[in-house]
């Protein structure tokens, strides 16, 4: 394999991996504050514990403010910049014009990318933005191991004494 072709495929796989990324990055956003509304909502012990610590809830705070601030300022994407170099470094490198995406990356870059206007995508990040924070307050997350108290079953402890 010539030295274009394999820095091409090398590109390329390297553009698939920051796309499988961002969509990780989106399903956590996405699926985090969902996971929140259902873990408190129907009371689930461990998923309630979960979502509730104050560290999950901080990095999902965090990742949605940081779309917001992003589309605020005008600031691309730095993982759909990357991914985009990638992909034409990789389209550089060699001859044929299909040197794109994959089936999974084909999809995922549906799921991803839109052609709307810049004002569409500030909207909704920041009205999402704006629902995480109130299911902050609703929920708020609780410090320490658990956001519920470990139901102990524990065979060998004494009964209380009255």
């Amino acid at each position: 394999m010539p030295a274009a072709e394999a820095s091409s495929s090398t590109a390329l796989r390297l553009a698939d991996l920051v796309l499988v990324l961002h969509a990780g990055v989106v399903a956590f956003v996405v699926g985090g504050l969902l996971l929140v509304w259902v873990g408190n909502g129907l009371e689930l012990r461990g998923l309630n514990r979960f979502v509730n610590r104050l560290g999950f809830r901080v990095a999902h705070l965090l990742a949605i403010a940081v779309v917001v601030a992003e589309s605020w300022l005008g600031i691309a994407c730095p993982l759909t910049s990357l991914e985009y170099a990638l992909r034409a470094r990789a389209r550089a490198g060699v001859a044929a014009p299909d040197a794109g995406e994959g089936f999974i990356a084909s999809l995922l870059s549906r799921l991803l990318y839109y052609d709307l206007p810049a004002w569409v995508f500030t909207l909704g990040y920041s009205l999402f933005g704006l629902l995480v924070v109130a299911t902050w307050r609703r929920f708020p997350p609780r410090r320490g191991r658990s956001a519920v108290p470990a139901l102990d079953l524990r065979q060998d402890r004494e009964p209380p004494s009255a």
